[in-house]
């Protein structure tokens, strides 16, 4: 951008804020991976159920936040890519090659990628729960909330988990860390998936 005597113009861009609160959280029988359904883009609300949790394979499934277009495509590349070799080995991948993978594609493009994942999958070495963002950090844990509405949802979670929980019990929960978020966050909201 040039100014009026034709000399270089510094233009301060503006980075629009999307929104979403996302939790994974384990427990002996399994894990919980939720989401809310809101896409911001800045103070509009763009789409009241936009899908955040995307399938991987059959053992694995992943969820979004970041920009919607990025982290669609990045988990359709994933996808893919286990597809393949499920069907050449005849096996479900495990779930650390899938963060491997993921990790490997985030840190190609060095933060040109839009795309903070959580990854949670059941293989054979038991759960997988990992972190990666669009920088392509990556973090284990038996429990994660991301997005802006995640010390909402950290609050519900973090004081009601407990490993001896049912299915149930921990399906109410990582509705319950959602829910609370979605009424506190102004980015987060729609429907909760689980």
């Amino acid at each position: 951008v040039l100014d009026a005597g034709g000399e270089p113009a510094w233009v301060e861009s503006n980075k629009v804020k999307t929104g979403t609160t996302m939790l994974y959280l384990e427990f002996d029988n399994g894990v919980v991976l939720g989401a809310d359904t809101r896409a911001t883009s800045g103070e509009v609300v763009a789409d009241k159920m936009c899908a955040k949790i995307h399938y991987i394979s059959p053992n694995i499934y992943c969820c979004g936040a970041g920009t919607a277009a990025d982290t669609e495509k990045t988990t359709d590349l994933l996808s893919s890519n286990l597809t393949i070799f499920s069907m050449n080995s005849g096996r479900n991948p495990r779930v650390v090659m899938a963060v491997n993978i993921l990790q490997d594609m985030l840190f190609r493009y060095r933060g040109q990628i839009g795309a903070s994942l959580i990854l949670v999958g059941w293989d054979n070495k038991g759960p997988g729960l990992y972190y990666v963002d669009d920088n392509a950090t990556r973090l284990s844990g038996r429990m994660f909330s991301t997005g802006c509405g995640s010390s909402y949802a950290y609050g519900v979670i973090d004081s009601g988990s407990r490993e001896d929980m049912t299915v149930e019990e921990a399906y109410e929960l990582g509705r319950r860390g959602i829910t609370h978020a979605t009424h506190r966050d102004a980015y987060s909201g729609g429907v909760v998936n689980l």
